[in-house]
């Protein structure tokens, strides 16, 4: 049976993974008939927001990979862990965290660069030439891991896009219902939350990423 990795970036839209994201894809991995396994980095969180207020917390620290657990009801391992053999593909949900955690996209835009245990942990998946796919933010992180010219979308947003092919990607405007394939990278992309509305919005194009990255293995 297939054996998906999902790399969670903490807990809560605001300062880790979108929770709905990060459900959505466990149920539909779980729908088609595969297994999932949720990793995340055992590194400091950037900062700890209110989710009620929308304010930082300068008073709170936490880490990735235990607010991660929250998210996966405690079946969570460190990056470090993976075993690439043991995988067919690799999902990653977005959330803020996926800017602010995984990479420091949301400070340094176009300048950003990937926390090093996370480039490496998706660096196995590019380098056995298994697909990979991404979801509202967390596309960003697409250049870094692959080639010049990989293909991939972040929805519509102008400067996030252009942050994208600053880094040598090639980016294409989504709508949120769709998916972009690069096959030669086996590369999955999708909008989500970058542009729906509701959980329903969000729903639609996660089951179709789930699908073509699950028939590309």
């Amino acid at each position: 049976m297939k054996k998906v990795a999902v790399l969670l970036s903490g807990s809560g839209v605001f300062d880790g993974a979108e929770l709905h994201e990060s459900v959505l894809t466990l149920l539909e991995i779980a729908r088609s008939g595969a297994h999932y396994q949720c990793f995340a980095p055992d590194i400091a969180q950037l900062h700890v927001v209110n989710h009620l207020t929308g304010e930082v917390d300068e008073t709170d620290n936490r880490n990735v990979l235990v607010e991660s657990a929250r998210v996966a009801r405690g079946d969570v391992k460190p990056v470090a862990d993976l075993n690439i053999n043991e995988f067919a593909a690799l999902i990653v949900p977005g959330g803020f965290g996926a800017a602010k955690n995984l990479c420091n996209f949301a400070l340094a835009g176009a300048k950003h660069i990937i926390d090093p245990s996370v480039k490496h942990f998706i660096s196995q998946f590019t380098q056995a030439n298994k697909p990979v796919g991404f979801m509202c933010i967390s596309p960003v992180m697409i250049p870094q891991c692959y080639e010049a010219g990989v293909l991939a979308t972040i929805g519509s947003d102008a400067d996030t896009a252009t942050a994208f092919e600053k880094q040598g990607g090639v980016h294409q405007v989504a709508k949120v219902d769709a998916i972009v394939v690069d096959e030669v990278n086996k590369v999955v992309s999708t909008p989500a939350y970058m542009l729906a509305d509701n959980i329903v919005d969000a729903h639609k194009g996660i089951t179709k990423l789930v699908a073509r990255v699950l028939s590309m293995t």
